[in-house]
């Protein structure tokens, strides 16, 4: 199988989760994307085209930490974005893989920010 074979899985597979997954202003979406060396996260309101809250790991606060794009920067990641988004008046998400299996760090991430207090 061939990259641009999986490239474009991975957006038909992008697209049939952005179907089902729409954020609002009182319920925004959690886009969280994972590459080989960082970490992604954002609350978008998809009904204005606005990103609500944005972390990545190149935050300075969490670049001192050296995180990783694995279980245990997805663990730090999910709990820092909770808090952010809480502070920013976010109490409740709609969860969006990206195209990932909810499965590994994506899960760990989820479950990170569950346990920070953001419902979904």
């Amino acid at each position: 199988m061939n990259t641009v074979h999986k490239a474009t899985l991975l957006q038909k597979r992008r697209w049939r989760i952005r179907k089902k997954v729409a954020g609002t202003s009182a319920r925004p979406r959690l886009s969280v994307k994972f590459t080989a060396k960082h970490i992604y996260a954002q609350a978008v309101n998809d009904d204005a085209g606005a990103t609500l809250v944005f972390l990545s790991s190149f935050d300075p606060e969490l670049r001192k930490q050296k995180l990783k794009a694995n279980i245990a920067g997805a663990k730090v990641l999910g709990a820092a974005f909770a808090a952010k988004a809480k502070s920013a008046g976010i109490a409740s998400v709609v969860f969006d893989r990206n195209g990932a299996r909810y499965h590994g760090k994506v899960k760990v991430f989820a479950d990170s920010a569950r346990e920070a207090g953001l419902v979904f």
